[in-house]
């Protein structure tokens, strides 16, 4: 895990003070991510395959792009980098659909806990997969998925032996707001 410089913030998710993200895993405070849904125009959904070397989720399929915001870094400039360091894709601000923020507490390890909140954008995914880079430190594969098979994965038992096991809330929070786009 590489450390950098994260904001830590109040209960109200303002700003409370800075330090390392690897201390924010340490004590659980709450700091911020983003996540970036891609789907296609034939009713995908882009995932990426974790690392193995993630202590959080390795070698689970997980939303397209993901990655913590910096420390005094708006949260689209941190999907705008993120996006262009974990697949290679540039998009301009304007391609970027920002749906709402979610909350999550995951405790992976006594002394390594993601207390996050996840501010979510949608973006049409306008290349092919295969014109994708992926960044290898952080994933190892990208696979599109229909959206109606994502949606009845949700319902099964074996999904979060898969899929990061992102609450119930937070996939039907990305599937209401993807939903109205396929119609």
């Amino acid at each position: 895990m590489t450390d950098e410089w994260i904001d830590i913030l109040k209960d109200d998710f303002s700003y409370q003070k800075t330090a390392l993200k690897s201390e924010a895993h340490k004590y659980g405070w709450l700091h911020a991510s983003v996540h970036i849904w891609f789907y296609t125009e034939n009713k995908e959904l882009l995932f990426q395959k974790r690392s193995p070397t993630k202590i959080a989720f390795p070698n689970k399929w997980d939303v397209s792009v993901a990655g913590h915001i910096s420390a005094g870094e708006a949260p689209i400039t941190s999907a705008l980098r993120e996006v262009e360091e974990e697949i290679g894709l540039i998009v301009a601000k304007n391609e970027l659909i920002f749906t709402g923020t979610i909350h999550e507490k995951h405790q992976h390890k006594i002394d390594f806990i993601d207390n996050e909140i996840h501010y979510i954008y949608l973006s049409k995914l306008t290349k092919s997969i295969d014109q994708l880079k992926i960044q290898k430190e952080e994933l190892t594969d990208l696979k599109l998925i229909p959206f109606k098979d994502c949606q009845r994965s949700l319902q099964s038992p074996k999904f979060d032996s898969k899929f990061v096991a992102h609450s119930n809330k937070y996939y039907q929070f990305v599937f209401n707001h993807i939903t109205p786009i396929f119609l």
